[in-house]
């Protein structure tokens, strides 16, 4: 049995215990970083995971068609959403919420999307990338129902939940008293 995409990014990752590599290599390898172009994948290669070979780079990268075809738009205003609150706006701001976006638009919690060990990691992450946005997360939602509600927000929308948050088996631990 060979390696998963996931272990392949991982054996050739320059620092694999770093939560930045971790959340990329998770996204990466379940369904490639929406809206990202051929070099920028090259540049995230070369910089994150340079014993993986451009061609094993090129096939883990290719972002699914479909639902996220169709909602590309939706993952442009959270990669906006991220960016505006971002710390620094360096390539691996760039990349990290790009990948962001590109699991919120999948079913499960985030930090499971990204392929991080727990919720715990992911809020370091953006803690250390997105802090003003980290700092108006008061009453620690989940992030995928808190970026939503912050782009519904914007949009003067009164309620609203992430899009695959009705098919959760966890719907009602975050929205029991809504």
């Amino acid at each position: 049995m060979g390696e998963s995409a996931y272990e392949r990014l991982m054996h050739g990752a320059r620092t694999p215990q770093a939560p930045l590599t971790l959340a990329l290599a998770g996204v990466l390898s379940r369904s490639g970083i929406a809206g990202l172009a051929a070099d920028e994948i090259e540049r995230l290669r070369r910089r994150h995971f340079p014993a993986v070979t451009a061609e094993d780079a090129a096939c883990l990268s290719r972002p699914q068609e479909g639902c996220l075809a169709l909602r590309a738009e939706e993952g442009g205003d959270l990669v906006a959403l991220l960016l505006d609150h971002a710390d620094t706006k360096d390539e691996d701001t760039r990349w990290l919420a790009q990948a962001v976006a590109t699991a919120c638009l999948q079913d499960n919690h985030l930090w499971q999307d990204m392929g991080l060990p727990s919720r715990d990691v992911l809020s370091a992450l953006l803690k250390r990338y997105f802090r003003a946005l980290y700092r108006k997360n008061t009453r620690n939602m989940k992030w995928k129902k808190f970026f939503y509600r912050q782009l519904c927000e914007s949009a003067q929308v009164p309620l609203c939940q992430a899009p695959s948050c009705a098919a959760c088996a966890d719907f009602p631990v975050c929205f029991g008293s809504e």
